[in-house]
């Protein structure tokens, strides 16, 4: 997946973001980090939407940790991707 998540095709990466939503408990929190900051900065909409999601569907298990990633990275991060990830929390 973190390969994918430095693919040329902004289709692949958008997979790489998105690979664990719906995994709860089962994230790893350290890969759906990594696999974002390889994208962060990206004008691309399904970029910065898949961004916002993945951090969305994570803050209904763990809202501590995204709050502080996007804490830590909102000066990098689209205001769509912020948006998304702050839904819930």
């Amino acid at each position: 997946m973190l390969e994918l998540s430095l693919s040329e095709d902004f289709w692949l990466r958008r997979i790489a973001i998105d690979h664990q939503l719906g995994k709860k408990d089962k994230t790893k929190p350290e890969l759906l980090a990594a696999i974002i900051l390889n994208n962060l900065g990206s004008s691309e909409f399904f970029i910065n939407k898949a961004i916002g999601w993945s951090l969305r569907d994570y803050s209904k298990t763990n809202p501590d940790w995204v709050r502080e990633f996007v804490k830590e990275h909102k000066n990098q991060m689209a205001p769509l991707s912020i948006r998304e990830a702050r839904k819930y929390i």
